[in-house]
């Protein structure tokens, strides 16, 4: 009788289905949690999934192409594991893309307590109705979304009792640059007219059109090779005799400008 009864046991758990895991880009209502249980590569397929399919209704559909290269990075580096503090950051990053999306669509209010989400649905909105014409106004717009999904991230990590490490931390002073940089268009180009000529003779002549390459969001390539040059010089040491965001801009310009010229 045991044995019948195991049988029977096994066969109702055979029939009893699986629950499926949640269709993020279909729902657009996952949570942070749920966000951070997932493994970077399926993290990559969430994101493609929303700029191809509800996010493409708003004009997005290439929207988050330079948040494709990061992951891309991560996946190809082994980072972001569930619970890490990579994976809490990227984690508040995307959901604050995800709950923005549901909100400008009028699918939902829930903001999961991430003030990315507010900020990227106004940029939505703002994009969709054509208010964002100009590079400088749909980069700050841009910006400001993920700046405040970010430093949410970072808090439910700290919060958690998992900081960054100082390696993590220095690439972490990378993306503040990447995402002054777009918020400060005219500043960094007249910063690259006055410091391009020692830098590199054609950078002050392609200084425009390098800026746009690397603050592209619709490019992954940039904002992968930025990562790969970040992430080498997190690994080795602060770069010396570098003060404020400005200056941390002016660091990595030499690299980013010679990847421009490869790929250009």
């Amino acid at each position: 009788m045991k044995v019948i009864g195991l049988v029977a046991a096994l066969l109702v758990g055979l029939a009893t289905p699986v629950a499926a895991a949640p269709d993020c880009a279909s729902t657009l209502d996952c949570s942070y949690d749920e966000i951070n249980q997932m493994s970077m590569p399926e993290r990559l397929g969430f994101v493609r999934d929303m700029q191809s399919g509800p996010a493409a209704a708003l004009g997005a559909g290439d929207r988050w192409r330079n948040i494709e290269g990061v992951i891309t990075f991560f996946v190809d580096r082994h980072l972001g594991a569930p619970d890490t503090w990579v994976s809490y950051v990227d984690a508040g990053i995307v959901e604050g893309i995800q709950r923005g999306i549901a909100i400008a669509l009028g699918r939902s209010a829930d903001t999961g307590g991430n003030p990315g989400a507010t900020k990227w649905a106004s940029y939505l909105t703002r994009l969709s109705t054509g208010q964002l014409t100009t590079r400088s106004a749909h980069d700050r717009a841009w910006s400001e979304a993920e700046q405040a999904s970010t430093e949410y991230g970072n808090a439910v990590a700290e919060a958690r009792g998992v900081p960054a490490t100082a390696v993590e931390w220095r690439f972490y002073q990378f993306s503040e640059m990447y995402r002054w940089a777009l918020r400060n268009r005219p500043f960094a180009l007249d910063l690259l007219a006055f410091y391009g000529p020692l830098i590199d003779p054609g950078l002050a002549r392609e200084r425009v059109p390098f800026y746009d390459w690397f603050t592209d969001v619709a490019e992954s390539a940039p904002s992968y090779r930025g990562c790969e040059l970040a992430y080498g010089f997190a690994q080795l040491h602060p770069i010396a005799g570098v003060f404020g965001i400005a200056g941390l801009f002016l660091a990595y310009v030499t690299e980013l400008f010679e990847e421009y010229q490869r790929v250009g």
